[in-house]
């Protein structure tokens, strides 16, 4: 009977410890933070470290992910843009060549239908901007190996840390057993679960050193580039609306130009002679004309008289 029970309660301990560790595997993803102290203070302070570390570098990757997503829908809407402005840019042109004796409406149209071409090639290469110095510098490091590398020596860590607090409990089982019964058998698997526990210990030594240099390095990677390329953002939209700016700002001075030199032009006037009477038509803007007095006798003439303060 005492044979069965020991049975028993060592099978019972083995599936408590199965579980634990499935549980321990499955409860979360990635770097598990724990304010239990496994080994000792040195160990707790390394655990602190990568925990930090690790949360870090997982902030920057989501960082960067959020630039990528935002500099891809500025590249859409540029293309969309320019889609856009190229068939505006044909209407214009197309309006202007086919009216071109017609009116003043006709000159602007043209005027900004060959500027328009312009302001697409200045959007054409802020999106080439955004793909070379933003897309793909934060691409390739978001999919690169020393972030993947390093993360994952750090996970090691964490299930070597997982496997030593395990390792911790079956030690205080053993400790208990062999206070209850100090025989040979129960000292001798003590002592194996301690030297297990120290082969844990000093493999954790080893492994968190190296974890913890690696997410270093990568989160220093990480700052440094994603400044780069936000900097890199700033300048090439800000030259982007700069330069549209300085296009469109000369393409109306030449429509107001072309404006004031229509309304500033000479009257064309025409004379008409008929038998009894004469006419004199002339064309003029309405603000030339200061004072207008009109006599008119028997139907047989008429007369405008008026002041010019230009001439």
């Amino acid at each position: 009977m005492d044979a069965l029970r020991k049975q028993a309660s060592k099978l019972r301990e083995q599936v408590t410890k199965q579980q634990q560790a499935v549980i321990k595997q499955f409860s979360g993803t990635g770097y598990e933070s724990s304010a239990v102290m496994v080994i000792d203070e040195i160990e707790m302070q390394r655990h602190q470290q990568l925990d930090k570390l690790y949360k870090a570098t997982r902030a920057g990757r989501e960082f960067q992910k959020d630039i990528v997503k935002a500099a891809e829908g500025f590249t859409a809407i540029g293309y969309k843009n320019i889609e856009t402005g190229s068939k505006l840019s044909e209407d214009c042109c197309k309006y202007g060549a086919e009216n071109i004796n017609d009116n003043i409406l006709a000159k602007a149209a043209a005027i900004y239908g060959d500027a328009r071409k312009h302001v697409e090639k200045e959007q054409e290469d802020y999106n080439k901007l955004l793909y070379s110095q933003i897309l793909e510098p934060l691409r390739a490091m978001i999919m690169g190996a020393p972030l993947e590398d390093a993360r994952h020596l750090a996970q090691r860590y964490s299930r070597m840390r997982q496997e030593a607090e395990l390792q911790a409990t079956e030690i205080s089982r053993r400790q208990a057993r062999v206070r209850e019964s100090p025989i040979p058998d129960n000292v001798a698997k003590l002592h194996v679960a301690e030297a297990k526990m120290q082969e844990i210990k000093a493999n954790m030594a080893i492994l968190g050193k190296e974890a913890a240099s690696a997410l270093a390095a990568v989160e220093a990677q990480q700052q440094r580039l994603t400044f780069q390329r936000l900097v890199s953002m700033v300048e090439g939209e800000k030259t982007f609306h700069l330069r549209v700016a300085a296009i469109l700002g000369e393409v109306e001075a030449e429509m107001v130009s072309e404006k004031q030199h229509k309304e500033s032009a000479p009257p064309v006037s025409t004379e008409i002679h008929t038998e009894k009477t004469s006419y004199f038509l002339a064309e003029l803007p309405i603000e030339w004309i200061l004072e207008v007095t009109t006599n008119l006798k028997a139907l047989q003439y008429f007369v405008v008289t008026f002041s010019f303060s230009h001439i």
